[in-house]
């Protein structure tokens, strides 16, 4: 990633959202057209409200993404999406390997390298997510941690096909701490070394997530190997979504 590659913003609304929401999805897409910004920039909402964001979106500068998808393409899978699925509701990537379905739902990176398989199969971007816990931080294994996951989550199948990876580290999503700046360059440079070990070439970009608000915004996404955010909480209200498009 060079310093005048593309920066790709990208909400993630997790189970929030009814589809009085969408005016908030709406209301980002009007100010891009009317204000485009330099960012790529995507939104990623509940299942339920994937076809009618698309609808919704549709021909505007953002795009529509899922939170997560099953490793099957169909089958019995009570309560689960697939891909395909996703795809055909109007999705145009994917976020998987969050640290909420790692802890919550026990996946593991196989799992994740699995789910990825299946998104490429459907044509879809994969947006792959990594992160150390504060006890692995703070017993100094966090870029052991984060590689692991890197090799154990990102399938050979990803040679010469779109994707990103996010680096969010679990003990700061959501709670309202960030890394120090040095700290988020230095797992993103071992997070570039890995990818370039395993994928010459490709200049996939890497996303950091985890507490990314407007007002710390522009100073994350101008540190080194920072190619873009996956925005949480902050993400849900336009403006403030907003803010950290154009601060890319």
């Amino acid at each position: 990633m060079t310093a005048t590659a593309r920066k790709f913003v990208v909400g993630n609304w997790k189970m929030n959202g009814l589809a009085a929401s969408l005016e908030e999805a709406a209301a980002v897409a009007a100010a891009l057209a009317a204000e485009p910004a330099a960012a790529r920039t995507a939104l990623c909402p509940p299942a339920t409200l994937v076809e009618r964001m698309a609808r919704r979106l549709e021909g505007s500068a953002v795009e529509t993404g899922g939170q997560d998808c099953h490793r099957a393409a169909s089958g019995a899978f009570t309560g689960d999406v697939s891909a395909r699925m996703l795809k055909d509701a109007g999705a145009g990537l994917v976020i998987l390997g969050h640290s909420e379905r790692r802890e919550g739902h026990n996946e593991s990176d196989a799992d994740v390298a699995a789910k990825v398989e299946a998104a490429l199969a459907a044509g879809l971007e994969p947006i792959v997510c990594v992160g150390e816990s504060l006890e692995e931080r703070e017993a100094g294994r966090a870029a052991a941690v984060v590689r692991g996951q890197i090799e154990g989550s990102l399938p050979g199948a990803l040679k010469g096909r779109a994707f990103a990876v996010a680096y969010e580290p679990i003990w700061a999503i959501g709670s309202g701490l960030t890394p120090t700046l040095a700290e988020i360059e230095d797992i993103h440079a071992e997070i570039r070394r890995t990818l370039d070990a395993r994928f010459p070439g490709q200049p996939a970009p890497i996303l950091y997530g985890g507490s990314v608000k407007p007002a710390n915004a522009a100073e994350i996404l101008a540190a080194a190997e920072v190619g873009g955010a996956l925005v949480g909480g902050a993400s849900l209200l336009a403006k403030d979504f907003l803010a950290i498009v154009r601060a890319a």
